[in-house]
């Protein structure tokens, strides 16, 4: 197909595209005033098929292609209409394209041989974009893993969340569009034949998919060895605080016998009472301990963490 034989029509709105409709491809007029009515019903990612006739189909839509990964309600939807001779695109923002040329961008849709070009060409500098942005999550990520390393605090397990969370927000940024590449080869299998411009798009998004994909399993372990180390050093709390109540047990029992308020007890009248009263605890608690190493419960409870170290 010459690329005379075809323009995009990039609207702001629905309302404009009624006002265009009947200079945009009379023939599909009926398709048209379809989509147009199914607008304002998409609010989130849709695609579908239709058949115009024996040799074209219709692809139709619409994709969140740009959302803030801390407010679900802040994102950014565009609607698309799709046949071998029409494309219409409502509410597409190139805006975020901040590390392309987007007149150059708007020069190669122009250039290209078909509709379906022009729209692979979008999704392609979408999918640049998202790349951009998953290297800076991949440093992120580096900095969390040796951050656990460093110093494992209750701040790295919420750092830890938020990049498990970022990555849910990119597979649901990327799954619809792999799913439109899919759409688009079902229903224009003869035209992206070989077709470069097809191929290099959908290399792209399986790129995309498989870092997160990685970076997923990458967090899990993460994950995985963050709740061992809590659960080891939760034990071993539980275990140090066990150790010291049994070592300070002599202290509370003489000092129960000693606080009592008889009348008659005879070590109220000793000399050396309170000395031997000290020694007593002492030696007790010291033989508690003693005891308790004899037999290597105690192991390495009170010795410092050392610095760096999981477990040590």
């Amino acid at each position: 197909m010459d690329q005379k034989n075809w323009k995009w029509h990039r609207f702001t709105n629905s309302e404009d595209v009624k006002k265009m409709q009947q200079f945009i491809n009379v023939g599909e007029s009926h398709f048209i005033s379809k989509w147009l009515s199914e607008i304002n019903s998409n609010k989130s990612n849709c695609i579908k098929i239709e058949q115009i006739n024996e040799d074209n189909y219709l692809l139709k839509g619409a994709l969140v292609y740009d959302q803030n990964f801390n407010d679900e309600r802040e994102y950014k939807i565009f609607h698309f209409y799709l046949t071998t001779e029409t494309f219409i695109t409502v509410d597409l923002d190139l805006s975020i394209f901040k590390n392309s040329d987007i007149e150059q961008i708007l020069r190669h849709i122009s250039n290209s041989k078909n509709p379906i070009e022009g729209f692979l060409l979008i999704l392609k500098e979408i999918l640049a974009e998202y790349l951009i942005k998953i290297d800076v999550f991949e440093g992120e990520l580096r900095e969390l893993v040796w951050g656990i390393h460093n110093k494992n605090k209750t701040s790295i397990l919420e750092k830890i969340y938020k990049r498990r969370h970022d990555l849910l927000v990119w597979s649901n940024l990327l799954i619809p569009i792999n799913e439109l590449i899919m759409a688009i080869e079902e229903s224009y299998l003869d035209v992206i034949h070989n077709n470069k411009i097809f191929m290099r798009t959908d290399k792209r998004i399986k790129r995309a998919l498989y870092l997160i994909n990685e970076y997923e399993h990458e967090v899990d372990a993460i994950i995985n060895l963050e709740e061992v180390i809590s659960s080891h050093r939760g034990n071993e709390i539980m275990k140090t605080l066990t150790v010291m109540t049994a070592i300070f047990t002599p202290v509370m029992a003489w000092g129960a016998l000693w606080g009592m308020n008889f009348k008659f007890m005879p070590e109220l009248e000793w000399k050396y009472g309170y000395f031997v009263s000290l020694l007593i605890i002492t030696i007790s608690m010291v033989s508690v301990y003693v005891y308790l190493k004899m037999k290597g419960w105690t192991g390495d409870l009170l010795k410092g963490k050392k610095k760096g170290a999981f477990f040590k």
